[in-house]
């Protein structure tokens, strides 16, 4: 397959073979046509076709989506680029670096002309930084997209650019590196035209309660918020009413999370909140989400999780200090799963089971789930949050278990936890719970295990649903690796095989 680097290459030396030819057929083309095919060439190609002729050079000089990421910091320079006598001694300057290059672009570009993208990666100055934000918004720029490279630490950061702040024409600001927000009275200000913010790398250690800044005055057309890596935020308020889509990543000081947005459609919190703070909270109210994202955070110690009549996905995984979980963090897991009640699809985290598995733990139903996938630990300690889960799990179509060993001990636990008919104990405890499984057990018709080791709850738990699923159509055992008695594994399948034969029609295949 063609690699985006090769195919831009490609077109730059056919651009420049008819711009040389005697018929130069693409000079005769519009602009705005010909600035889409110089967009997928390296930009600093698209400098050196200036030196052709006027046309080429008025397509330069006004070359609205400028990605300075193509560039290679050790082959630029005023030798290579081509530029006109008259453009080098406008810039004595011009030398090597990436950043020299850039000032050379935007000191001969058409003053009249605005920047539609403008996108740049590499380790620069604050004080040239800033001189790139201000040349990006003299020209009116539309989209900015800048990583830079410097250290994160609580005395190294520079300011964030406040010339990008009242800004009109911005619309999307992507912005990574080691910044210090300005005061919120100054940012409330600003970016009334944004409708996509990322800011990764934030230092807010002096300012860690971001109470305000997010709400519908500040950011009255914002549709899509990132924020990754905020150090020393502790509590976020975010209340756009026209926000869409939502990420939080790694911020992992967080301590309260409050999201009140009336069209919020898409949500992801990552590896965020502090898991040894004890007054954690979290509050969503998101009438209209449909896909929810919720991976590897710290229970809170309460949470309040209004429903969503429109939520499509759910993936949900918690995490937990060894020994941590408490009757608050148990009941907060709690209520973040009564919010899901809607779910038609969900994911749900081995530890988020484990919680599950509380004997004082109950599930409001979910109505609407019709597939449920395990990301699960199998063991016996597992079977009450198992069971827990399908008693609210009213009209699952398709059970889905992807069960998580640790290979080293594998070998040595697989004999000693493999399934035998005299072992009762789970298979007593499972037909107890078939009343309250009812509704469960005339809906499931499809189940799949990946990695099923023909152990003792795995086995216990095929064998029950094989035995009471009423509409069950379909079971497929995916084996996991192990190297145990194969001699005794094929026994056991042969004993399921049997017994699915004996009490229904599913199909049963092992893979």
């Amino acid at each position: 397959m063609e690699t985006r680097s090769s195919k831009r290459r490609r077109i730059a030396q056919i651009l420049e073979n008819e711009a040389n030819s005697a018929i130069d057929r693409i000079s005769d083309l519009p602009d705005d046509v010909l600035h889409q095919i110089l967009f997928l060439v390296p930009i600093k190609c698209v400098a050196q076709m200036s030196v052709l002729s006027k046309r080429w050079k008025l397509l330069w000089s006004t070359f609205p989506d400028l990605d300075f990421t193509t560039l290679n910091p050790f082959d630029i320079s005023s030798k290579n680029l081509k530029f006109s006598n008259h453009e080098k001694q406008k810039n004595h300057s011009l030398d090597s670096t990436p950043m020299d290059f850039i000032t050379q672009v935007l000191s001969v570009r058409d003053k009249h002309s605005d920047i539609r993208v403008l996108c740049f990666r590499g380790g620069l100055g604050f004080s040239r930084l800033n001189s790139l934000f201000r040349s990006a918004i003299k020209h009116n720029v539309r989209e900015l997209d800048i990583e830079v490279t410097t250290s994160v630490t609580k005395d190294d950061y520079f300011n964030f650019p406040r010339c990008v702040i009242g800004s009109e024409s911005l619309r999307v600001l992507k912005l990574k590196s080691g910044f210090r927000l300005p005061p919120s009275s100054i940012m409330r200000d600003g970016f009334q035209s944004l409708h996509t913010l990322s800011l990764s790398l934030v230092i807010l250690y002096n300012q860690p309660y971001l109470s305000d800044l997010f709400s519908e005055s500040s950011f009255p057309l914002l549709k899509n918020l990132h924020l990754d890596m905020c150090f020393g935020l502790k509590y976020l308020h975010v209340g756009c009413r026209g926000l869409k889509d939502l990420s939080l990543d790694k911020c992992f000081q967080l301590h309260g999370l409050d999201i009140s947005c009336a069209k919020l459609e898409k949500m992801r919190v990552t590896s965020s909140f502090d898991a040894y703070s004890k007054k954690s909270w979290v509050r969503i109210n998101a009438p209209k989400l449909e896909h929810l994202f919720w991976q590897h955070n710290a229970v809170s110690d309460t949470t309040v999780f209004e429903q969503s009549n429109f939520l499509r996905e759910a993936y949900v995984g918690f995490f937990a200090m060894k020994g941590a979980i408490g009757m608050d963090k148990v009941h907060s897991v709690n209520s973040f799963l009564s919010g899901l009640s809607h779910a038609g699809s969900m994911v749900l985290e081995s530890q988020t089971i484990e919680i599950l598995s509380n004997k004082n733990f109950f599930i409001p139903p979910f109505r609407n789930l019709k597939s449920l996938e395990l990301n699960i630990g199998f063991s016996k300690s597992n079977v009450r949050g198992l069971a827990c889960l399908f008693r609210s799990s009213l009209m699952l179509h398709t059970l889905i278990m992807k069960i998580i060993k640790d290979y080293k001990i594998e070998k040595k636990q697989w004999n000693s936890g493999l399934w035998d008919m005299t072992s009762i104990e789970e298979e007593q405890y499972w037909e107890s719970q078939i009343p309250s499984l009812m509704s469960f057990l005339e809906h499931l018709k499809v189940v799949k295990i990946h990695r099923f080791f023909e152990c003792e709850s795995e086995v216990t738990l095929a064998m029950f649903l094989l035995k009471h699923g009423k509409a069950l159509e379909e079971m497929i055992l995916c084996a996991g690796r192990c190297n145990g008695d194969t001699l005794r594994r094929q026994k056991i399948r042969s004993q399921m095989m049997g017994f699915s034969w004996a009490s229904s029609n599913v199909k049963l295949a092992f893979h």
